[in-house]
């Protein structure tokens, strides 16, 4: 099959198909006479593979790992196991950031009169110049607030 079909069967884009292949994350497909990429069912299956892991939120560099490990018959589910626990504690920190930011904003928000006047912690607090230890807000990801 050519790109456009390999991309429909596998719900990867042309685009994104011809980064993976150029980085490495996937075999360069085969070329016609006339260089058409061309896709066998394997090719396929690694591409439906490799939406499966970025669906589920992996990086390039896992991708390649799993993958590695994929298609080494003599892995160890342990191996596979190590790179889904890393990913889980990644996620699990990033959730964690992006529920102090919420908290953040919703504390800014109740600080804010949201009526005619200009003033707004909201906009201070992005500017830098609210008082955060007043406010009792804590910076995302141990980032000072600017």
């Amino acid at each position: 099959m050519n790109i456009g079909q390999a991309s429909k069967a596998s719900g990867i884009s042309s685009k994104m198909i011809r980064y993976y292949e150029q980085i490495g994350l996937i075999r360069p497909a085969l070329r016609t006479a006339s260089s058409y990429r061309v896709y066998s069912d394997n090719d396929i299956h690694t591409l439906r593979f490799v939406r499966r892991a970025r669906d589920l939120g992996f990086s390039v560099e896992q991708i390649k790992d799993l993958l590695t490990l994929w298609r080494d018959r003599s892995r160890t589910s342990a191996d596979v196991k190590a790179v889904a626990l890393e990913h889980i504690a990644e996620l699990e920190r990033k959730i964690a950031a992006i529920q102090e930011m919420a908290e953040t904003l919703k504390h800014l928000a109740s600080h804010c009169h949201g009526d005619d006047r200009p003033e707004c912690p909201i906009i201070e607090e992005i500017a830098g110049s609210a008082d955060g230890k007043k406010l009792g807000i804590k910076a995302p990801f141990g980032v000072a607030a600017l």
